[in-house]
């Protein structure tokens, strides 16, 4: 029970890495609220939580800070405090560069990089009020490496990256743990539209020879999420099995 009585806020919640993340830290105690967009996944989540656990679906667009502020109170009337942040809502909206729409661009970048900042910047008081948090935002190799046809996505989980390493510096004197998770390929409904082809040479290139799975990627966030790591502060985890060395 390494989470055992915290109180975790996960985004994007509903499907793929974030629903496992929520149910792998309802296993270990955690107290979880579902932060999604779409209401149907983020019930069936909070449902199978309750199975196990204890936790509860809010609907939330991370670019509307009045839907964030309205979570953080009713989350802190619920359990009357914050622990953990996990900012793993995303999208992708790919196009070469020469045809990306201004659209595209913005979709992404307000909800991969200023999604993020408006989730923080709503938990930060709080946590330094407490003097104690742990902050995962969930970068990308995209971010690390860059990736033909996603600019934009590349753009996001860079500065998401430089984002992580300011904060970590920032908010580290007050108790405050900030760190990111940097997945390779991972197995969800994200990359569902991707290729056949795509995915397969991805494989081929990774040394060991699949591709992830949403829980490779929830361990990571669990431990950085843990008292295991109370000295682990402004570090990018890759979860890519060694696509990228």
């Amino acid at each position: 029970m390494r989470l055992n009585n915290k109180v975790a806020i996960i985004t994007g919640a509903g499907s793929g890495i974030g629903r496992e993340t929520a149910l792998l830290f309802a296993k270990e105690g955690a107290k979880i609220v579902v932060a999604d967009i779409y209401e149907k996944g983020g019930e069936e989540t909070a449902s199978l939580i309750n199975k196990i656990g204890e936790g509860y679906f809010a609907k939330v667009d991370v670019t509307k800070r009045e839907e964030l502020s309205q979570t953080i109170e009713n989350t802190l009337k619920e359990y009357g405090k914050i622990d953990i942040l996990v900012n793993n809502a995303g999208i992708t909206q790919d196009a070469l560069l020469v045809m990306m729409t201004e659209q595209q661009w913005d979709n992404v970048i307000n909800i991969n990089l200023k999604g993020c900042f408006n989730c923080i910047q709503a938990v930060t008081g709080i946590m330094i009020n407490q003097g104690s948090g742990a902050i995962i935002n969930a970068t990308s190799v995209v971010g690390l490496y860059g990736n033909i046809g996603q600019v934009n996505y590349a753009a996001a989980k860079a500065g998401l990256i430089g984002m992580t390493k300011a904060l970590a510096k920032e908010l580290g004197r007050k108790g405050i743990r900030v760190n990111a998770v940097a997945p390779g390929f991972i197995v969800t409904p994200m990359t569902s539209t991707v290729p056949e082809k795509v995915l397969q040479t991805m494989k081929d290139k990774t040394p060991l020879g699949r591709l992830g799975d949403p829980l490779d990627v929830a361990y990571a966030y669990l431990y950085l999420a843990s008292d295991e790591a109370k000295y682990i502060n402004g570090a990018i985890l890759s979860v890519d099995g060694g696509l990228i060395i």
